[in-house]
């Protein structure tokens, strides 16, 4: 058996260790049946579902019809810069807001790839933030700050 396309291969192999982790974590909780759900019987149909969806994408990697490819470089400034900017967002949301988190979100994380400029950003920026607002605010009512808190008093 050779791996032809690394790429999926190890996909698949991500996939399938966090389908186990996910499975093996919930057992903690009651499975219970599929007519009446206990806590765990979501996390560990979803984790196994994603455990067989990685096996299936390894033996596919695998496969004779597959055509070779290589593992690309990780791009670390990229990884690390998307990371900072969800941390960026949990950090400004409590005392900033919905609205400045999510444009300090949006704009680090358009840094971290060399296809966005500035007008596609601000674009994106204007969207995300009225899909947030009618999604969480109108839609679901969740209750946090969408302004700064000394824009509101």
């Amino acid at each position: 058996m050779q791996i032809r396309n690394k790429r999926d291969f190890w996909s698949g192999i991500m996939f399938l260790i966090l389908g186990l982790l996910f499975v093996v974590l919930s057992r903690q909780y009651q499975l219970g049946s599929a007519a009446k759900m206990g806590p765990g019987y979501f996390p560990t149909v979803l984790g196994g579902m994603l455990a067989v969806l990685g096996a299936l994408i390894c033996v596919a990697a695998t496969s004779k019809s597959t055509p070779k490819t290589e593992l690309l470089a990780v791009g670390w400034r990229e990884l690390v810069m998307v990371l900072v900017a969800v941390l960026v967002f949990a950090l400004l949301l409590p005392k900033l807001g919905m609205v400045i988190a999510l444009i300090a979100l949006i704009f680090i994380s358009a840094k971290a790839s060399h296809e966005f400029g500035w007008r596609d950003t601000a674009l994106a920026t204007v969207f995300l933030l009225v899909l947030s607002y009618v999604v969480f605010v109108w839609g679901l009512e969740l209750q946090f700050p969408v302004w700064p808190s000394f824009l509101t008093k």
